[in-house]
């Protein structure tokens, strides 16, 4: 399959200008994707575009991943319904270091390669323009009607927040990255989310009117989940690309729960799996949806890709210890930040030094934590078998908890039921 072709069968083309597969056809090309300074870390929103210039690398172009330094001191209006905050200059910075960093992992930036990856800073260039200039030299080629009726234009200005100024240039400027890029990087094409047309074709304008030239553009859509929840999002909010922000556990995990249909888009979307594979992998879900091998195998892909082999290992590990029956051994072979990784997100509950040295009844622990609403409730869990102290069942109601039950001198495990953890902690004082 030709670079459009694959993408078309992975679902990733929405709009394409016409010519755009011909140009591919023709010669390498250089094309870019912006990407949105607000953080320094990207988050999974911004794997499809990060894959679409990994796919159009492996198909021999050259991609540049632009990062927004003088955009990201504007903000973006398209899909938004209120202004940003802007950002300082030293934040910026930062960020755009962190964004880079992530962006070496994915991309070929070796310099001997004829279609190496780059990376560029639109602040490089806007830096050296002035205002007079820029309205003079650009301003002047698209009309204030024709950027009216952007669909990021028009919404905005039919809510009840409006748009200010600093937001409706927005377009031009992006417009005239494309125009700057085109001229001195020879790039001829420009891909991004759905929601980026507007500001797309408004370079390809620029670039016609004030260079005669041709450009070329097309967008993927947006992605979404098929019970219309939001992507990306999990119960803690983003799931990042930086294992600082959202740890290889959770973000294993986040693609482990991945719905039945969701599963089917996103391995075509997500992974670089050859076609034959994934159809594969489709049919077998189909027979045995059960076995969750669409999920599990996205889960791999993605963990690995973003983060490493070694990583989806523990996460692996790390589920089987949470959710097996035994796991007592992989428990006790757990380093504290492994622990904590593993605990994140699971409720804690704090218990003195004092209190484990000198031996604590675990009926009136349980019903003083709060984890049961009284030592009667405690006691018939315990006596049924419903309790596990680091993964090893209790017996009996008559037990005391003490040092010999820590983890790395300071934790302890603790399930009610089947599913329910607290991670008891202690600490010097209460």
């Amino acid at each position: 399959m030709t670079f459009i072709e694959e993408l078309r069968w992975r679902g990733m083309i929405q709009d394409i200008m016409p010519g755009t597969e011909e140009q591919l056809a023709k010669e390498m090309t250089s094309a870019y994707i912006g990407f949105d300074p607000t953080s320094d870390s990207l988050h999974i929103g911004s794997l499809v575009p990060i894959l679409l210039l990994v796919h159009l690398q492996k198909a021999g172009h050259k991609p540049y991943a632009l990062v927004g330094g003088a955009t990201g001191m504007i903000g973006d209006p398209s899909g938004k319904s209120e202004e940003r905050n802007l950002l300082s200059a030293d934040v910026l910075a930062h960020n755009q270091a962190g964004i880079k960093k992530q962006l070496e992992r994915f991309l070929n930036f070796d310099d001997s390669l004829p279609n190496k990856a780059e990376m560029v800073n639109n602040y490089d260039w806007f830096k050296e323009i002035s205002f007079l200039e820029f309205i003079r030299d650009a301003g002047k080629h698209i009309t204030v009607n024709y950027m009216m009726a952007k669909d990021s234009v028009k919404k905005r200005l039919e809510g009840d927040t409006g748009m200010s100024f600093t937001e409706f240039t927005y377009q031009l400027i992006q417009g005239y990255d494309f125009y700057w890029l085109y001229q001195n990087k020879n790039c001829k094409l420009q891909m991004g989310g759905s929601d980026q047309w507007g500001n797309i074709t408004t370079g390809t304008e620029l670039i016609r009117r004030k260079a005669g030239g041709e450009a070329f553009a097309f967008t993927c859509p947006l992605v979404k989940k098929a019970d219309g929840g939001k992507f990306g999002k999990s119960e803690k909010g983003n799931v990042w690309l930086d294992a600082n922000k959202t740890s290889p556990y959770q973000f294993y995990q986040f693609w482990l729960n991945a719905s039945d249909a969701d599963a089917v888009a996103w391995i075509k979307l997500f992974t670089l799996l050859e076609k034959e594979v994934i159809d594969g992998l489709i049919a077998q879900h189909e027979e045995a949806p059960h076995l969750r091998i669409l999920q599990k195998t996205l889960a791999e892909q993605l963990t690995v890709f973003v983060h490493s082999r070694a990583d989806y290992d523990f996460a692996v590990k790390a589920s089987e210890i949470l959710f097996s029956n035994g796991a007592a051994d992989a428990l006790q072979s757990l380093n504290e930040a492994q622990l904590l990784q593993v605990m994140d997100g699971v409720p804690t509950v704090n218990i003195s030094k004092a209190q484990v040295e000198a031996g604590y009844d675990f009926v009136s622990f349980l019903a003083e934590s709060g984890i049961f609403p009284s030592k009667g409730e405690a006691k018939k869990m315990l006596q049924a078998g419903g309790l596990s102290i680091n993964k090893q069942g209790i017996i009996g109601d008559s037990w005391i908890l003490n040092s010999r039950h820590l983890l790395q001198d300071r934790y302890i495990l603790l399930r009610k039921g089947k599913k329910n953890y607290y991670l008891v902690v202690v600490t010097s004082e209460l």
